[in-house]
């Protein structure tokens, strides 16, 4: 199915690009989250006759992102977990448990933005968490888990 892109999507392509993709990609994800519509020739003029307006809509959540990621740019969070005596917790720190942390510090982040490669925390320690608050703006804190006294 052919879409034209409303805004910059990773690994497909930036706003305005018409793309080729998979038809259950188009009809479940892009295209219900606003993120897409169907390369029709009406859907073609409205999109070159709002371009402007997009682009200033993406310029500005762009700068909002990147105000944000200089608040969290080297801050640490500190989660405090049960933990047995060889530093193993008896659960896990997930991407909500942090994203709830930062939310108690003051900073809302969006829970889908918080990118563990190795699966949820489960040693007591300090890893570094990257943050995905737009597609070109990406934040490193630093989670400390702690065992729970």
């Amino acid at each position: 199915m052919q879409v034209i892109l409303m805004e910059k999507v990773v690994n497909l392509g930036s706003l305005g690009d018409v793309v080729k993709v998979k038809d259950g990609y188009a009809r479940n994800y892009l295209i219900p989250q606003g993120k897409a519509k169907r390369a029709t020739e009406e859907n073609k003029k409205f999109f070159e006759a709002k371009r402007a307006e997009l682009e200033k809509a993406q310029a500005e959540k762009l700068v909002a992102a990147q105000e944000k990621a200089g608040k969290l740019e080297g801050q640490t969070v500190t989660i405090a977990r049960k933990a047995g005596v060889d530093g193993r917790l008896f659960g896990s720190v997930s991407n909500i448990d942090i994203a709830e942390a930062l939310a108690a510090t003051g900073i809302e982040v969006d829970k889908s933005g918080i990118r563990l490669p190795m699966g949820p925390l489960k040693i007591v320690g300090e890893s570094q968490i990257e943050i995905a608050l737009h597609t070109d703006v990406i934040a490193t804190i630093t989670v400390a888990v702690v065992a729970e006294q």
